[in-house]
């Protein structure tokens, strides 16, 4: 009786150390899952906010010289965006394993960098759209996991061979070569159409842009919604869905492809103003200059799998369109500001990611993702807030550039001499 009411107890307590053991199981996976949705559901907040951060590199020209109705401008570019995104994935394949070494991180480590990785791009993209600085979204997300992979395993955590060869270097040279297309493309433009009546040349350069901005908008599909698409990829190697050999799942491509082409649609409009109107004066046929050169640009990075910022080369073909045409005003003051904002914001964004990977670290598991996407939502809905004070749209995105953002008949209060003359610190091409 005694041996029978042993082995019962033996029998019991086995049992319930099996059951703990799969439930404690059940638990980790749970948890593992809802991190895994955590990231993916980020890395297409991330896709929504380059989507609006961005609709200014294809369509602010034409909102500026009135080829396109800004709601027409933004809902064609959508469109577009959305179909570009299918029509490649090198991009894609270049940030999923150029960016963070492989070799180094994997499980839930990498899922938390790559989550880090991308809360430091989202803030980033909305303080500079807070702004109107249109920096880059590409360079935001780079930094972003960079930081984070620093933070969590030290620089071999980086492929610095794939981060100097594919986004530093291209970030130096594509508004240099952009610029230079553009400039050439522009003096061409009018030393050929010099005997063409303005009120002619006009009409039909407007009609062209119709065509060179959808071009940059499909462009911008095949290089910018690979990378949010790479990220997701890189979070499903981690959780170990897929091998890293895998092909990209047709899932994760068309929530992508849906993400940015909704973000393009809500327009962005304080960056399309700055683009527009704040950095060069510019006519239909510097327009339609600009965009031909963006478009050939990224097109051929696209092609190379090079993840080039869109916004580096959209803004240097602006300025170069500014440099072409004689007797063209360029604002450099808001040229330098810009030019500040790329230089830091791969540092910038690193040091966010960083900082959200430490917080969630310290905190752990998915306690610690938790609460970092919580900070995330509430600081988005602050710079939100804080974009409504001084609300750029639709009625007022071509309204003329009076030294800032906001137009004259909308700023509360005026500025300072000094911040008026940096802003309207022009020159004029002779």
């Amino acid at each position: 009786m005694i041996a029978e009411c042993g082995d019962a107890h033996r029998l019991f307590v086995g049992c319930s150390l099996y059951f703990c053991a799969f439930d404690t199981h059940n638990s980790l996976v749970t948890a593992e899952l809802v991190v895994l949705l955590v990231v993916v559901v980020t890395a297409l907040a991330f896709d929504f906010t380059n989507g609006f951060h961005d609709t200014g590199n294809a369509m602010a020209t034409s909102i500026a010289t009135g080829a396109l109705r800004p709601k027409v401008a933004v809902a064609l570019s959508a469109t577009l965006n959305l179909i570009g995104a299918f029509l490649s994935v090198e991009v894609a394949a270049t940030v999923a394993k150029g960016v963070v070494n492989l070799g180094t991180v994997s499980g839930e480590d990498l899922l938390l960098i790559v989550f880090a990785g991308l809360v430091g791009g989202i803030l980033w993209n909305l303080a500079t759209w807070l702004f109107g600085m249109p920096s880059s979204s590409s360079h935001a997300l780079f930094g972003g996991l960079i930081g984070a992979a620093i933070a969590s395993i030290g620089m071999n955590g980086v492929e610095w061979g794939g981060v100097m060869g594919k986004v530093i270097l291209p970030a130096l040279l594509a508004p240099v070569v952009a610029a230079l297309v553009a400039a050439v493309g522009t003096k061409l433009i009018y030393r050929i159409t010099h005997a063409v009546p303005d009120d002619t040349k006009s009409k039909g350069f407007r009609i062209g842009q119709v065509g060179t901005a959808s071009l940059v908008s499909l462009a911008h599909g095949t290089n910018d919604a690979q990378k949010t698409m790479g990220v997701i990829f890189l979070a499903l190697v981690a959780h170990g869905s897929i091998s890293p050999d895998a092909d990209m799942p047709f899932w994760v491509k068309l929530s992508c492809a849906v993400a940015i082409a909704l973000g393009t649609y809500l327009g962005g409009w304080r960056i399309i103003r700055t683009l527009g109107k704040g950095l060069v004066e510019i006519s239909a046929p510097q327009g339609m200059a600009a965009e031909s050169s963006s478009a050939a640009i990224i097109l051929t990075s696209s092609h190379l799998g090079l993840p080039l910022s869109t916004t580096h080369v959209a803004t240097g073909s602006i300025l170069g369109t500014g440099l072409g045409r004689r007797g063209a005003e360029v604002r450099w003051g808001v040229a330098g500001r810009m030019a500040v904002a790329w230089l830091i914001t791969l540092p910038s964004a690193g040091i966010v990611g960083a900082i959200c990977w430490a917080i969630a670290h310290l905190i752990g598991g998915l306690p610690g993702v938790l609460v970092v996407f919580a900070l995330l939502i509430g600081l988005s809905v602050v710079m939100y807030l804080r974009s409504r004070q001084e609300p750029i749209d639709p009625s007022n995105v071509n309204a003329e550039w009076d030294g800032g953002l906001t137009p004259a008949a909308e700023t509360p209060f005026a500025g300072s001499d000094a911040d008026a003359d940096a802003d309207h610190t022009t020159t004029r091409n002779t």
